[in-house]
């Protein structure tokens, strides 16, 4: 079998309200979607995406830049694309949009992989679980009321939800305790609650804010500062009770390694399209198992559950519904729980009717 070719399609799926977290204005995420064609009539799909859609030529022009290393390949050889890729990618960077476009070519090999031998990804990968619980991401964000807060986490409760992240970021500490102590008096203490400060805070703000939010029994206190500050995550870490998790703005195994090193963060948070795709993905995990450290995936929910599924050391997984219109398949929570899929590959094809509806460019 051989890969024949590598086609792209560009799409904008707008945001409705608009989101603010921290550092973020969010009113639409634009994606570009990989295809590999093979010679035996399997396709392999794959996607990277950038919040709204003006940087999307750039990664359009980066993704098939690399299609001569890709076309005319056996997608088995999935290990050797990888490191061809990165090997080409080495004189303009190995991080940033890069990675993203090889994030989504890799991906789409496994893709075939799977489809190819008819196994789901996560089965492939050696599979640990049938199902794992899934926090609601799409919600709770720093734009609402607390009333609007307060009606949405009671509907992610009655959407099957048994956990849920809230942004934090106000400018007093007060009004983000009275937000989160809001929030879990709706959902009660039973239900596991997150919060994320999406890296807008300093050092000092993230402890004196962590220590009133130790009474709400928080899972996780969500990338207090910027990425980039490894020493403060491990002070804010060494600080609090609650566990400090991050790491999903980092790249491949490297940046990780340098979390692990510094003790940044008690779970990490990769990022399939920042770590390189599923290949590096894999070893991520493995590192992180190796250290004891829990991981659980940053967006690209449908993906990373063959991650899911495979890792002994994934705890949760983000559900965040952006992606999901562009799907044919949809997830599905029950009491708190996502199953891994049962179709072969990924075991998520893209919806070519959504695809031209949301098609730019």
């Amino acid at each position: 079998m051989k890969i024949t070719a590598l086609r792209t399609a560009r799409v904008e799926i707008p945001i409705e309200p608009p989101l603010k977290t921290s550092i973020h204005q969010i009113r639409s995420v634009g994606c570009v979607l990989v295809f590999l064609d093979t010679d035996v009539g399997l396709v392999g799909e794959g996607y990277t995406f950038t919040l709204s859609a003006e940087r999307l030529d750039v990664l359009d022009a980066l993704i098939k830049s690399l299609e001569p290393i890709v076309v005319g390949r056996d997608p088995f050889d999935v290990e050797a694309i990888w490191r061809g890729m990165w090997n080409d990618i080495h004189f303009i960077g190995r991080a940033g949009l890069t990675i993203f476009a090889l994030s989504a070519i890799d991906t789409a090999c496994w893709d075939i992989v799977g489809k190819a031998t008819g196994k789901p990804l996560y089965k492939l990968f050696g599979g640990c679980r049938e199902s794992i619980k899934a926090y609601a991401s799409g919600g709770l964000w720093l734009s609402l009321s607390v009333d609007e807060l307060v009606a949405e986490a009671k509907g992610f409760f009655d959407q099957g939800f048994r956990a849920m992240k809230a942004r934090l970021g106000k400018s007093h500490i007060d009004e983000d305790i009275e937000r989160i102590a809001a929030i879990r008096d709706a959902i009660g203490p039973n239900i596991d609650l997150m919060a994320d400060a999406n890296q807008g805070l300093s050092v000092d703000h993230a402890i004196r804010l962590g220590r009133k939010l130790e009474a709400f029994n928080l899972v996780w206190f969500e990338e207090p500062v910027p990425t980039h500050d490894h020493e403060g995550h491990a002070a804010i870490a060494a600080a609090l009770d609650t566990p400090i998790a991050s790491g999903e703005t980092e790249y491949t195994h490297q940046g990780i390694k340098r979390m692990i090193d510094a003790k940044a963060a008690d779970i990490l948070m990769p990022d399939l399209q920042r770590m390189g795709g599923l290949t590096e993905f894999r070893k991520v995990a493995a590192l992180a198992a190796a250290h004891d450290i829990p991981v659980s995936p940053h967006i690209f929910s449908e993906q990373s559950l063959a991650i899911a599924g495979s890792a002994p050391n994934c705890n949760y997984l983000e559900h965040m519904p952006w992606f999901e219109p562009l799907y044919n398949e949809a997830m599905t929570v029950e009491d708190g729980m996502i199953a891994m899929p049962d179709r072969p590959g990924i075991g998520f094809t893209f919806d070519m009717d959504a695809v031209e509806r949301y098609r730019i460019g």
